[in-house]
C-alpha cells in the first residue's frame, strides 16, 4: 500500500505500532550498513534508500524524474517488505543472500528482490546489514547500467 506521507517520520508515525517498531529496528539496520553516497526519503509510497540525482542525474530509467532505487522498505496490507533491488541487479549477491537467510533457519518469502515478512523475529535483520556491506554505488551503478536494456539507455557524449 502506498503512502501520502511525504516525510519518513510521516510515514513510520501512521503505522500500527507493532509494524512501526519493526520498520524502525530494519531502519536502524540499513542507515548502518548503508553504501556512501545514498540518501533516504520517500520514494513509491513508502521509505526508499536510492542514488540521488546529484550523484547519477539520468535518473531512474523507468522514470528519469526518480532517482535510482537501491532499497524500499514497506508496510504492505498482508506484510511488511525490504525491497531489495541492490540484489535484484547482482545475482551473485542474491544467490548469497538466498543462501545465507536459509542459514538462519528462518522460511525466506522472497520475490525477484522484495523479501516478505509477517513479524520481525521472522527476519535475520542483521542479515540486511551484511548484505548491504557487500555493496557499493560504484558497483551498484556499474551492474544497473549494464542491465539497461539498450533502447533506455542514454548516449554518452
Amino acid at each position: 500500500m502506498q503512502s501520502a506521507a511525504t516525510t519518513v517520520e510521516e510515514y513510520l508515525a501512521q503505522l500500527p505500532e507493532d509494524r512501526r517498531l519493526a520498520l524502525e529496528t530494519v531502519r536502524a539496520e540499513i542507515l548502518a550498513h548503508l553504501p556512501e553516497g545514498l540518501e533516504e526519503g520517500m520514494q513509491y509510497g513508502h521509505i526508499g534508500y536510492y542514488v540521488p540525482h546529484s550523484r547519477y542525474p539520468d535518473g531512474y530509467h523507468c522514470d528519469p524524474k526518480e532517482p535510482v532505487p537501491f532499497l524500499g522498505l514497506a508496510s504492505q496490507k498482508a506484510h511488511m517488505g525490504v525491497y531489495m533491488f541492490c540484489t535484484y541487479v547482482d545475482t551473485e549477491l542474491s544467490e548469497w543472500f538466498r543462501e545465507e537467510y536459509l542459514k538462519t533457519g528462518k522460511k525466506l518469502d522472497m520475490g525477484a528482490a522484495c523479501v516478505r515478512f509477517k513479524k520481525l523475529e521472522n527476519l535475520p535483520v542483521e542479515l540486511i546489514g551484511r548484505t548491504l556491506d557487500q555493496m557499493t554505488v560504484d558497483k551498484f551503478l556499474d551492474i544497473y547500467e549494464a542491465s539497461i536494456p539498450p533502447s533506455k539507455r542514454k548516449k554518452k557524449k
